[in-house]
């Protein structure tokens, strides 16, 4: 196996470099990158949502519950539509719901440490993670354009990671792939 990964560094390499280029091009257009995410959730969506449809058709005789896994493809013929006409109100819409949800776990954090503050110490700590991820939550909102552009910058900073770590696993499996001589002169 590991001469066969030596032999194959290459491809490691290839994948490390897109992933690298990928990251960099999320730093730089941001909102192409995430339009362009959004296509491919909507084609995903779609593809899904449509095999749910012919799923539910063909179970409506053996399942009573077919109809959930009707408008399961139902809704995501619909999501998939939108992703892929709109792409971007796609992307904003996934801002609100980061938004929400920020918002929500934040008054309930708030609310949970004040009722364990006669139970532990340092519940303090979950009251100020409350309104941090409250005051998170409402910048999303206020600021969905900016969120957008975050999310793709967090996408671009995982893929330059990846790539990074691939590429270094990819010139590693290439110096054991070296001759023995060769892979002395390699590392010297």
């Amino acid at each position: 196996m590991l001469d066969h990964l030596a032999r194959n560094w290459w491809v490691l390499a290839l994948r490390g470099a897109a992933s690298v280029l990928f990251g960099i091009g999320a730093f730089l257009w941001p909102g192409i990158t995430m339009s362009v995410l959004m296509i491919l959730f909507g084609a995903y969506a779609l593809v899904d949502g449509i095999g749910s449809v012919v799923a539910a058709v063909r179970w409506r005789h053996m399942d009573d519950r077919w109809g959930f896994t009707l408008a399961q493809g139902a809704l995501g013929i619909l999501g998939g539509l939108v992703a892929l006409a709109l792409p971007y109100v796609a992307a904003l819409s996934l801002v609100y719901v980061v938004a929400a949800w920020a918002i929500i776990t934040g008054v309930l954090e708030i609310v949970t440490a004040v009722a364990l503050r006669k139970v532990i110490e340092g519940e303090w700590l979950l009251a100020l993670a409350g309104p941090a991820s409250v005051l998170f939550g409402v910048a999303l909102a206020v600021m969905p354009r900016a969120g957008v552009v975050v999310l793709s910058w967090w996408i671009g900073a995982y893929a330059l990671l990846f790539g990074a770590l691939l590429l270094a696993l990819a010139f590693r499996l290439r110096r054991l792939a070296l001759p023995p001589v060769s892979r002395r002169r390699a590392t010297v």
